[in-house]
């Protein structure tokens, strides 16, 4: 194996570039290839000097760096791409332009660095003969075939800061404090943070909830002598027998976009009587400083992904299972999401500890 590409697709998180880096010094340093980044995802491929070449230079001092060097897209689907053609929108199949530029550059592997998306595209790619080892990357820690991925612990970390902060500002005003967390159909992110934050309910897409019941645990908690209460809302929950809330409604360019359930609940709280405050903590998730343990994952996982790829480990993707880093197929990776146990400890911890989840 003389050259390997690498690019970051999807939403950005804490850790890409250390996966980057991994990757770069383990293929120049223990197998003396060259390696090439991809610019923006997949989409890379598909334009002029969309392809570099990465060397210990281009590496050195990103390890703490958030974001990523690459560049990344998350509306980069090579099979339906959207281009504009006698004045209106299309979606085309790009993939063979795709696959035609990658044989031209000479990579012999590509290790795709990405959520279930991006990874899905990836297992397709690999179908049509590109050879690909996926990383699994996402701060909602939902992709299947792996006990965690990395950016989760950074995000998570950021989330439990801000519900220390409200509970300060909630105290000394005996407020109602509503923190919307991202996720996506996850619930860990709100799950972890309420748990290592405080939080006196959770609401998460698993569990359908209902208004009664969040208002009815900020009621004991005023009897109990405690005026004031910490709601952790991941933006994909959902009332009984109601839908998710977007932001942001799909159309033939953008799909839906979550957001908005920590203000329908917080408006709810209100009207009962309840001064309510409602913070959206939105991107700050994805950004800053990755933590040392997304650090530490994702260095051994751009460093399992070229020995994979010397190997000729190809439609696979790393992961971690029983704190060691090993591999499964993309096609197992990808057959099942993953979402919060409802009979798991933390579930069971929370409950055990007084917090709600809006379903009692």
């Amino acid at each position: 194996m003389k050259r390997i590409g690498i690019l970051t697709g999807g939403g950005d998180a804490p850790g890409l570039n250390a996966v980057i880096r991994a990757a770069v010094k383990t293929a120049i340093l223990q197998y003396g290839c060259e390696i090439y980044g991809v610019l923006d995802g997949y989409d890379g491929f598909l334009k002029d000097g969309g392809i570099i070449p990465l060397g210990l230079k281009e590496v050195s001092g990103i390890l703490p760096r958030g974001g990523t060097i690459l560049g990344a897209a998350n509306r980069g689907n090579p099979f339906a791409r959207k281009v504009f053609q006698d004045g209106r929108e299309i979606t085309v199949d790009k993939s063979d332009e795709l696959i035609h530029a990658m044989q031209q550059s000479g990579l012999e592997a590509l290790l795709v660095l990405g959520g279930d998306g991006t990874l899905r595209i990836a297992h397709e790619l690999y179908l049509k003969g590109i050879p690909v080892i996926g990383v699994p990357k996402t701060i909602d820690n939902d992709i299947g075939g792996t006990e965690v991925t990395f950016g989760f612990d950074t995000a998570l970390n950021t989330a439990t800061e801000a519900m220390d902060r409200l509970h300060t500002t909630a105290e000394a005003h005996h407020r109602v404090m509503v923190l919307e967390l991202m996720g996506r159909e996850a619930g860990f992110i709100a799950l972890h943070a309420g748990i290592s934050g405080g939080a006196d309910v959770i609401l998460i897409p698993e569990i359908p909830f209902k208004f009664e019941a969040v208002l009815g645990k900020i009621r004991r908690r005023i009897v109990r002598g405690s005026l004031f209460s910490i709601l952790a809302v991941s933006e994909g929950a959902k009332p009984l027998g109601g839908n998710e809330v977007f932001s942001r409604s799909g159309d033939e360019m953008y799909v839906p976009r979550l957001g908005g359930v920590g203000h329908l609940v917080g408006e709810y709280i209100e009207q009962q009587g309840y001064e309510t405050r409602v913070t959206v903590l939105g991107h700050l998730q994805r950004g800053g400083t990755p933590t040392a343990f997304d650090r530490w994952l994702a260095t051994r996982y751009g460093a399992a992904a070229v020995r994979l790829a010397a190997r000729g480990g190809f439609d696979r993707m790393v992961s971690l299972r029983s704190e060691q880093i090993t591999d499964v197929t993309l096609e197992e990776a990808l057959a099942v999401p993953r979402r919060v146990d409802l009979n798991g400890d933390a579930v069971i911890t929370a409950r055990g500890m007084g917090i709600a989840f809006g379903d009692e």
